[in-house]
Parts: C-alpha cells; sequence; structure tokens
C-alpha cells in the first residue's frame, strides 16, 4: 500500500503495508476506529473537524438534531431567534420614536396624515409612530429681527414723503410667533409676507409725514404706527405672530442730493436756534412784566392802608433811583442854594489854572 500524506499504520499492523515505518498524523476526514492500538485500544474521540463543527453549532446557538454530540447544526431555531431579534429591535426603534421632549420655550405641532391634529405644550410628549403622526417643535419666545434695507446694501430703499420727497430707509422689524398652528398651516410663505406687510406698512405711513420730520423728530411716531399697521394687517391674515417693534436704522435722503439737502438742514437749525433765543427772551420778558406787577400790587395794598407814608417813600425811592445816575447834587436846606453846579465850578477853576500856567510863557517872548 503506497504511503499516504496523513501517514501509514501501525507498525507490524495490517495497515502498514508491512514497511514498519512510524505512522503519520491523522486524518482529520476521517473517523479514527475505536479498537486502534495507538490509542491503547481505548475508544477514540471525534476528529478535529468533528470538534470545530460541534463548536461552532455550539457559538451560533444551534443543538444537535438527533440529541448526541455529533448532530447537525439547527438552522430553523437560528433563523426564529434571528426573527425575534430583529422585531424587537424594531419595536424599540418604533417606542423611541413616539416619545418626543419639548423643551420649555417651545410648542409642538402634531400632524397626523399631513392634517393639523393638535398643539402640546413643554413636557414629555407621546404621537403615534411615524407617518401617522409627526411633530414639529417651534421656538414661541424667540425675538426674530427681519432687516429691511440694510444700510450696508448697494441698493437705495426710496421711500416717497408727504412733500413729494425721497428718503432712503433702513429699518428692522422685531417679531415672535404666537400661534404655531395658524404660522405653520395658514400662510404659504410666513417670512416673505412678514416682509411685504412691513414694506407696504411703512410705505403708507411715511407718506403722511414731510421730508423733515421722515429724518428727524417724526422716526418715533412712525415707528410706531408701522408697528399698528402691521399688526392689523397680520391679524386679518391670520398670520399667528406678534410684532415686537420697528426700528429705523437710518433715515437719510437720496445721495445725488445729499450736499443740498445737508445746506438745507443747516439753514433750518439755524431758524430754529434764532427762534429758539427769540422765545427764552419773550420768556424773560414775560416773566419780568408779572413780577413787576405782583410788586404793584403789594405797594397797592400798602398805599390803601397809609397813602401818605407810602407815597413819601415811593417819591424817596424815585429819586434815588434817578439821582444815582447823575453828576449833579442837590442840596435842599435852609439858606443854602438848592441847586449847586459843582461841574461848572470845577471847569472854570481848571481853566483858569491853565491861563495862569500860559502867562509867563507869553512874557519871556
Amino acid at each position: 500500500m503506497a504511503n499516504s500524506p496523513w501517514g501509514n499504520g501501525p507498525k507490524g499492523g495490517k495497515d502498514d503495508g508491512g514497511d514498519g515505518k512510524r505512522p503519520g498524523p491523522r486524518n482529520p476526514w476521517v473517523t479514527p476506529d475505536p479498537t486502534d492500538p495507538l490509542r491503547g485500544r481505548k475508544p477514540r474521540g471525534p476528529s478535529a473537524l468533528d470538534e470545530l463543527l460541534r463548536k461552532g453549532r455550539g457559538f451560533g446557538g444551534g443543538g444537535g438534531s438527533g440529541g448526541g454530540d455529533g448532530g447537525g447544526f439547527d438552522v430553523a431555531m437560528a433563523a426564529r431567534r434571528w426573527k425575534w431579534a430583529i422585531v424587537a429591535v424594531v419595536l424599540v426603534m418604533v417606542l423611541l420614536s413616539m416619545v418626543h421632549i419639548v423643551p420649555p420655550e417651545k410648542e409642538g405641532v402634531v400632524t397626523r396624515l399631513g392634517s393639523y391634529s393638535r398643539t402640546v405644550g413643554p413636557g414629555v410628549k407621546w404621537t403615534l409612530p411615524p407617518p401617522l403622526e409627526r411633530i414639529r417643535l417651534e421656538d414661541v419666545r424667540a425675538i426674530r429681527t427681519m432687516p429691511i434695507g440694510s444700510p450696508n446694501a448697494t441698493d437705495e430703499n426710496f421711500v416717497l414723503t408727504r412733500d413729494q420727497s425721497l428718503v432712503d430707509l433702513a429699518y428692522e422689524v422685531r417679531w415672535s410667533v404666537r400661534d404655531p398652528e395658524l404660522y405653520f398651516f395658514q400662510l404659504a410663505d410666513p417670512d416673505g409676507t412678514i416682509r411685504e406687510v412691513a414694506e407696504s406698512s411703512m410705505r403708507a405711513t411715511v407718506a403722511n409725514f414731510d421730508l423733515v420730520q421722515a429724518i428727524g423728530p417724526g422716526r418715533v411716531e412712525i415707528e410706531a404706527q408701522v408697528q399698528r399697521r402691521m399688526q392689523d394687517l397680520l391679524d386679518q391674515y391670520r398670520a399667528g405672530v406678534t410684532i415686537q417693534g420697528i426700528a429705523i436704522r437710518q433715515a437719510d435722503p437720496p445721495s445725488q442730493v445729499d450736499e443740498a439737502f445737508k445746506e438745507v438742514t443747516a439753514a433750518r437749525q439755524e431758524r430754529e436756534s434764532a427762534i429758539n433765543r427769540s422765545r427764552a427772551y419773550q420768556q424773560q420778558v414775560l416773566e419780568r412784566a408779572r413780577g413787576d406787577t405782583a410788586a404793584f400790587d403789594q405797594i397797592y395794598e400798602q398805599y390803601r392802608l397809609a397813602p401818605g407814608v407810602t407815597r413819601k417813600r415811593l417819591y424817596y425811592e424815585t429819586m434815588e433811583s434817578i439821582l444815582s445816575n447823575v453828576d449833579k447834587t442837590i442840596v435842599e436846606a435852609r439858606g443854602v442854594t438848592p441847586y449847586l453846579p459843582l461841574n461848572e465850578v470845577q471847569r472854570r477853576l481848571n481853566s483858569n489854572e491853565a491861563d495862569a500856567a500860559a502867562a509867563p510863557a507869553k512874557g519871556g517872548q
């Protein structure tokens, strides 16, 4: 018998071919003979391949079909276990899709097969699994800002005023969502609608103001009127939003007439300053007149009580105020000239002294 790659039988045995060679490694594809003399006439165990298959069946969860260690792999049992595992994973995913956590600042709009179902508040909420029900969260406390005609933009946002002038306006609209149901389902484009309503309200409001008011003292009133107009229109549209405020960031005349407008503005400011100064002087004169009237009323009351004394006091006070500003002295006493021209006397003395000083000079010549 030719030598196999797995070796020969035992020496001297019936399988060695009579050559007396040592046996080779055991053939893994053949079940050993339980009467193999090399095993000491003890029953031999399964081959290495059987051991590998048995371990694989134990790891895969399969059991023996015949109840012994050498049974085949139970495919049906493994398939059933994989099926239940997949069902369990699907159930967990479905349960997770039904649980929703709504933050405190948001509200959730639940739709059932695409139609509005209900609005839920903050907390842990349950819905049917998709696609039966879906939830959409919306922040109802956030203040959103929409700039219109930004000062950094290249395009100018011209608005016509009452006096047929143009003003370049840039402003911001601050708004928030009041009703998520109306905000999502009433308008096709809520943001675009808010922008269009803001622009139309601003143009309708500025048309009631002239240019000077639009770029100056009338801006606060314009902002208030635009806010009221926008809120009224959006409520009519059932947009579900609240206008928090309007802020005008820029109100300038067109750039083509900016220099001329600056000169006009400077002239207007100068005129306002002159008017303010005149009003201040008018108020000062009026207050002085009111003070004099009150003083006269007080003197009149005193005159009614003591006419003679009051008359003399008034005379003395009047003469004191008059004579304090003149260079004459009046003395009223017996035997004394009532009027002394002291200034004239002083001038005559000065003239005589000058003549006396000039006489020696003439004699010397």
